[in-house]
């Protein structure tokens, strides 16, 4: 291998495109949560966010579908924002506790899974 050879980006291989996918656009809900870990947002600056903070970019449908999913299942919960006509997501403490397994859980299983990778 030469430097130049060295100094070229590698390209990525598409098991790591698909894991890529996998690891953002699947599991969106937590990019979400993290984002209203913070304070709460409406739903196209949370898409807006995303982008600039996590690097991709989630169809609107797709994150509009997980905030309804998210409300559903009690992580989250609409707020009202000083006179706005847009619908502010908050975090409750139901979702706080997710955020906490989830991490948890993907923590022990990057542990296990890459024990004997350098």
């Amino acid at each position: 291998m030469t430097n130049d050879d060295e100094s070229r980006p590698r390209e990525r291989s598409k098991a790591l495109r698909r894991l890529e996918s996998k690891l953002t656009k699947e599991l969106l809900w937590i990019y979400i949560l993290r984002l209203l870990q913070e304070r709460p947002h409406y739903g196209y600056e949370i898409k807006e966010l995303i982008v600039r903070r996590f690097n991709f970019a989630p169809a609107t449908v797709s994150g509009y579908a997980i905030i309804y999913r998210l409300k559903s299942d009690g992580l989250i919960e609409e707020q009202i924002q000083n006179d706005s006509s847009r619908k502010y997501y908050g975090i409750t403490e139901k979702g706080r506790i997710a955020m906490k397994d989830a991490k948890a859980f993907l923590t022990k299983t990057m542990d296990v899974v890459f024990d004997m990778t350098d």
